[in-house]
């Protein structure tokens, strides 16, 4: 007779509308202009998404310069720095920017702080799609990236009265939180976001595992190692008490020996992990045990991003 186990599914959790219009633009330019269709970067931070749109002829580049000029390519989720499009335009190639709307309004904040004349600090981990992209949206070190406090404690602007700062759109809302108190205390008059920037997606999805924490043993984030928001949601947890809690890409990633003696475990998906795989895991635990599911849910999300107009007009 198998273990009786109560699952506590996160709610929300799995795409955000980023994510899902970034999708739909591959799928869109494949159904419009037929394959291949080039991609520069993972559309998003997801194996099983890339694998799937690879099979519908989607190419996986990193720079723009493996492209052909007569194929469209399509910019990731995560935005792609100003040098990106104008090499395009330069070549006279289509493409079709899938920047999620949220990454695109830091943009334009970042872009606005800069012609009214204010130093510019990211607050964002180096070397991360969405940084470079962002950054790359100003002239070369025109951004200080800030990555913890104890970088803040190093800044020395040349003028400390005239700074803002802007955010990654998938870091922990607690870390940025202590981050943005230390810019404050430091730089008093520094100037921030009018909205929040990090997306409500990571802030919905990292308010519903602190909800389920107290009621579980164990935590299973769903994403890839690569996305910031999943890897984030493991930090969220440990942080509100889950003694242990690990990332998965798949149900064979399990680490059965780890959950032995658990009655109780919670599981939730990055922004960029789809329903199939939450399904799989599921599955996975229902070979196991007598599973009871109870749904946590914090928040509901309605929000819905259009894609752009080309993909929407016909072909000539």
């Amino acid at each position: 007779m198998p273990e009786p186990l109560t699952l506590y599914l996160a709610a929300p959790r799995g795409f955000c509308a980023g994510v899902d219009r970034a999708i739909k633009i591959v799928e869109m330019a494949l159904r419009k202009w037929g394959a291949p269709v080039y991609v520069r970067h993972e559309i998003v931070h997801n194996k099983y998404v890339v694998d799937t749109l690879r099979a519908q002829g989607a190419v996986f580049v990193e720079e723009l310069g493996d492209c052909p000029p007569d194929r469209p390519v399509v910019f990731s989720a995560h935005g792609v720095p100003k040098s990106v499009p104008a090499e395009a335009e330069a070549r006279r190639m289509l493409y079709v920017d899938a920047t999620c709307p949220l990454v695109s309004k830091v943009h334009i904040e970042a872009e606005r702080h800069y012609e009214n004349g204010l130093r510019m600090i990211m607050i964002g981990h180096r070397g991360h799609p969405e940084v470079i992209g962002t950054m790359g949206q100003l002239p070369e070190g025109a951004v200080t990236l800030v990555e913890t406090v104890a970088d803040v404690a190093g800044l020395a602007p040349e003028d400390p009265d005239r700074l803002a700062f802007i955010t990654q759109t998938t870091l922990s809302l607690d870390d940025t939180a202590e981050i943005v108190a230390a810019l404050r205390a430091r730089f008093p008059n520094i100037a921030g976001p009018r909205r929040e920037d990090i997306c409500y997606a990571t802030t919905n999805r990292q308010e519903a595992v602190k909800a389920m924490a107290p009621m579980i043993e164990a935590l299973l984030v769903i994403g890839a190692p690569n996305s910031s928001n999943s890897q984030r949601l493991v930090e969220v947890g440990r942080r509100a008490g889950c003694a242990y809690a690990q990332l998965v890409q798949r149900a064979a990633d399990i680490d059965w020996r780890a959950l032995e003696g658990a009655r109780a475990v919670g599981i939730t998906a990055g922004a960029s992990a789809p329903q199939v795989l939450v399904d799989e895991v599921i599955a996975a635990f229902r070979e196991r045990y007598e599973v009871t599911e109870e749904l946590v849910e914090t928040a509901r999300e309605d929000v819905e991003f259009k894609v752009p107009r080309v993909l929407r007009e016909k072909v000539a």
